[in-house]
C-alpha cells in the first residue's frame, strides 16, 4: 500500500513516525538527519505502518457497517464519574502493596493512551478503562505505577510489573487485542 508520508524535521532528538486515525503518515526528524538514515528508519517500521493502517481500515469499515458506536458526551461524563470513584483506590491499593509514592491522579477522555506516568509522579488514566474487566484496570494502575521506579520499558521494568502481576503479559495481550473496541471518539 503506498502512501504519502509527510516530513517534519525539527530540533529533536529522535525519529518517529505518526500515524493518525484518518491515516496520514508523519515522519519527525531532527535537523541534522539525512533523508538516507529517515528513510532506512521507516524502512524499519514499514511492517509496523503496514499493520496499523491495515488496523485503522478495518475499524474504519466497522464503524461504517454501525458495528462501533461513539459514545455520547453523557456516556464519556459517567464514565469519567465511574473512573474517578475507582482507579484512586486502586492505585491507593497497590502503591501501598508497592511502597511506592505517587502525585495528582486525573481522569479523562483520550484516544489513544490508557494511562501516563509524568516525571513528577503525577497519574493520568483514561475513562474508557471503566469499559474493561476489573483485572484489566489493575494491569493499566500497576503499569503506571511501576513507572514511578522506571520511566521506561525496559526489562527492568517488565520485571517490577512482573512482581506485583505475575500474568500481565496475559493482561496486556487482552488490552491489545480488545483497544480497538474500546476506544471511541466523541460524537
Amino acid at each position: 500500500m503506498k502512501k504519502e508520508i509527510e516530513l517534519i524535521r525539527s530540533k529533536r532528538k529522535s525519529i518517529s513516525i505518526e500515524i493518525t486515525q484518518d491515516g496520514r503518515i508523519t515522519v519527525r526528524a531532527p535537523l541534522r538527519v539525512s533523508v538516507t538514515e529517515i528513510n532506512r528508519f521507516i524502512g524499519e517500521k514499514a511492517d509496523w505502518i503496514d499493520k496499523t493502517l491495515k488496523k485503522m481500515e478495518e475499524r474504519r469499515k466497522k464503524s461504517e457497517e454501525g458495528n462501533l458506536r461513539e459514545l455520547s458526551g453523557q456516556e464519556i461524563k459517567l464514565l469519567v464519574t465511574r473512573a474517578k470513584r475507582i482507579i484512586p483506590q486502586k492505585v491507593r491499593h497497590y502503591a501501598e502493596q508497592m511502597g511506592l509514592t505517587y502525585g495528582r491522579i486525573t481522569i479523562r477522555m483520550q484516544k489513544s493512551r490508557w494511562g501516563s506516568c509524568s516525571s513528577k509522579g503525577n497519574l493520568n488514566f483514561n475513562c474508557l478503562l471503566m469499559r474493561t474487566p476489573d483485572e484489566i484496570i489493575d494491569y493499566v494502575v500497576v503499569h503506571e505505577l511501576c513507572h514511578l521506579k522506571e520511566m521506561n520499558h525496559s526489562p527492568r521494568f517488565w520485571a517490577e510489573v512482573e512482581k506485583v502481576l505475575p500474568d500481565y503479559k496475559d493482561r496486556r495481550k487482552w488490552l491489545r487485542d480488545h483497544q480497538s473496541e474500546i476506544m471511541f471518539e466523541e460524537e
